[in-house]
């Protein structure tokens, strides 16, 4: 029984409704051991013949029998798995993969085979010890002859132990002396019992065989035997076939990414800048509002809230806008922003309520010392509220005793802090019972010096002193501010919305706010400037997507031919686009290491750059923040790889095999 059976094979092609006969009902058989030469002029079937034994075209009608079992066209996956195990290719242009060294090309096929990665390297070494060019083995296939990549390519066919050998013009771009080399080459593998096909055009070629058949319009038209087949040694262990390696995939895709340095270099730059950027813009967000909780901290106690008279009789208003309408009242209907002892008494009474600290605001505050006035400044009673740290030289201030900001007191002398323990007047503006305002002149010793910060001026006084003045010059002494303590750190909100919730006669008694709520408004739009920041900065990414779009559109068409070679050697459709898609992901890798690298440099070298202005870390790039960017990286790359990669598994073999 034939190895190998041709049954009544016939191919046409169609240009139309214009049919194109090519096989007209091919009937052969081969046997192991042969070296058969398919011999006739092009456009005669040759090429055709050949794809169809070797797996490659399925559309024809026929039946091809190897060792007595057919073999199914209409089976991709059976196809992938013939070819892998049972042909070997040899092309007359080689076809070797440029980016690899002859000792990777070989290794190529062997990442089909069940042989570790040292066996692999060892088989692949022997071969190409084999085909005379152990010397050459680091060498890329620029860097040899003809004759040498033709002896890779055949190196590369016998790798994976086939049982056929296709040779398709093996000589046709070789010397004399190169062609008889590769012949003796052959014929070296028929005698290890291999079923040797060669398509040729040369007779002199075609007579170094065992068997010549000459093709003429799609039939065999004369058939000629030269000498007996080889003896077929007895079976021995065969290499097992596999699908190509995940890890092949990836080191491919890494080697062709080290071929085409500049070019994908600038891509991954371009992709790292957008990384780069995304993660320092959300790095800063953390930063500022760290800084913002911090300078809030430095100031206010998170356990003592503002609570002022609500004036507003608008119910949909918010805390925030209750509290300004009486800060606004406090200069047209003062009374209405005043609490007596019973108003104060029900907000002690309310639940989660510790304890309330009256107090007073005072607009329009102008202080003078010698020469040098003030702005118009707020005059306020201190509370447990200020934090301790708000007093950056001196002491609180006790009866009679004012705190100054910091920036006033440097206008009066550069040596501001031997201002404590002097005098200082200043005067404020307070209103009577009757609504009508009264100007209060008075004067104190300075204990302290302030620093609001981002706050603003700080002037603090203790509200009994205030309390003083105020009825010395016949003004309503009543609180128009209270601080009120909450132990509970965790009850905090809940408490300032039962504040907000008290009514008087229908109407909210109290307007509070907590420090809390101002700082997730401010933390929200510092974030929404922050994600708007980083959506601008990830348009570089966009572009970054195009251009690994537009280069692995390129690599596609540059590489045709090695997809073409890569399923001939029985890769499967979903490795060819692995492949492609493994290259992109590569560089979405490579750019987010890089943008993380650089963001990371970036932030040391502002936040050393700022310190000394702010003492804050002011960019704080979180670990969510990196997270983040990489898998928005690599999503882009992911993308930016499908409709390519796809397109490459989808490629034909023969037509890619025969691009230029």
């Amino acid at each position: 029984m034939a190895f190998l059976e041709l049954k009544n094979i016939k191919k046409s092609y169609y240009l139309g409704k214009d049919e194109f006969p090519v096989l007209n009902g091919i009937d052969l058989s081969f046997d192991k051991g042969e070296f058969v030469s398919i011999l006739g002029e092009s456009g005669g079937g040759k090429s055709t013949l050949m794809n169809i034994i070797g797996g490659l075209d399925r559309n024809f009608e026929g039946q091809v029998n190897i060792n007595n079992d057919k073999l199914d066209h209409k089976q991709e996956k059976k196809l992938d798995v013939y070819r892998r195990e049972t042909i070997g290719y040899i092309f007359q242009s080689f076809n070797l993969i440029n980016y690899q060294t002859n000792l990777e090309n070989v290794e190529t096929s062997l990442n089909m085979t069940t042989l570790s990665a040292s066996e692999r390297k060892e088989r692949a070494k022997a071969l190409l010890n084999k085909v005379g060019l152990a010397e050459h083995i680091n060498k890329y296939p620029s860097q040899l002859s003809g004759g040498q990549k033709q002896r890779v390519a055949i190196a590369r066919a016998l790798a994976s132990d086939p049982d056929i050998m296709i040779a398709d013009e093996p000589t046709g771009a070789l010397d004399s002396v190169n062609t008889t080399e590769v012949l003796e080459l052959l014929k070296q593998i028929a005698q290890e019992g291999k079923l040797v096909i060669v398509v040729t055009h040369s007779q002199a070629v075609a007579e170094y065989g065992t068997r010549i058949l000459h093709m003429a319009d799609g039939k065999i038209d004369e058939e000629r035997f030269l000498k007996d087949a080889f003896m077929v040694p007895v079976d021995t262990d065969r290499l097992k076939s596999r699908p190509l390696k995940a890890a092949s995939i990836w080191d491919m895709a890494f080697d062709h990414l080290k071929y085409k340095k500049l070019q994908n270099f600038l891509i991954v730059l371009g992709s790292a800048i957008g990384v780069f950027s995304v993660i320092l813009f959300l790095g800063l967000g953390n930063g500022i509002k760290g800084y913002i909780a911090d300078q809030v901290d430095s100031l206010v106690n998170p356990n003592y809230q503002s609570v002022v008279r609500n004036t507003t009789k608008d119910k949909k208003a918010s805390a925030a806008e209750r509290m300004q309408a009486s800060r606004q009242a406090m200069a047209t209907d003062y009374a209405s922003t005043v609490m007596d002892s019973a108003m104060l008494q029900r907000l002690e009474n309310i639940k989660g309520v510790d304890k309330v600290h009256a107090g007073g605001v005072f607009n329009n505050a102008v202080f003078t010392y010698g020469q040098v006035k003030s702005q118009p400044v707020q005059l306020q009673s201190w509370t447990p509220q200020f934090s301790e740290k708000t007093i950056k030289n001196g002491r609180q201030a006790k009866d009679g005793e004012v705190l100054i900001d910091r920036e006033y007191a440097k206008k009066i002398q550069s040596n501001y802090k031997e201002l404590i323990g002097k005098t200082i007047a200043f005067t404020y503006m307070a209103f009577d019972s009757e609504n009508k305002p009264v100007l209060v002149s008075t004067s104190a010793k300075i204990s302290g010096i302030t620093d609001g910060g981002q706050s603003g001026a700080l002037f603090i006084q203790k509200w009994s002193t205030i309390q003083k003045d105020l009825k010395k010059y016949h003004a309503v002494s009543d609180a128009n501010y209270v601080s009120v303590e909450i132990n509970d750190t965790k009850a905090v909100k809940a408490t300032m919305k039962r504040i907000n919730h008290l009514q008087s006669n229908g109407m909210q008694t109290f307007a509070g706010i907590s420090m809390d709520d101002i700082l997730s408004t401010v933390n929200t739009i510092t974030s929404l400037a922050t994600y708007v920041l980083a959506a601008i900065a990830g348009i570089s990414l966009v572009v970054s997507a195009i251009m690994i779009i537009v280069t692995t559109y390129m690599s596609v068409s540059e590489r045709t031919r090695e997809i073409g070679v890569l399923r001939a050697l029985g890769a499967r459709s979903k490795d060819i686009r692995g492949l492609f898609t493994n290259e992109a992901l590569l560089m979405g890798i490579i750019s987010a290491v890089l943008g993380i690298v650089m963001a990371y440099i970036a932030q040391n070298v502002m936040n050393v750059a700022l310190n000394s202005l702010i003492h804050f870390s002011i960019v704080q790039i979180s670990i969510g923040n990196v997270i983040f960017a990489v898998i928005i990286s690599l999503i882009i790359a992911l993308i930016a790889s499908f409709v390519p990669s796809r397109r490459a598994a989808k490629l034909n073999t023969i037509d890619a095999l025969a691009a230029d």
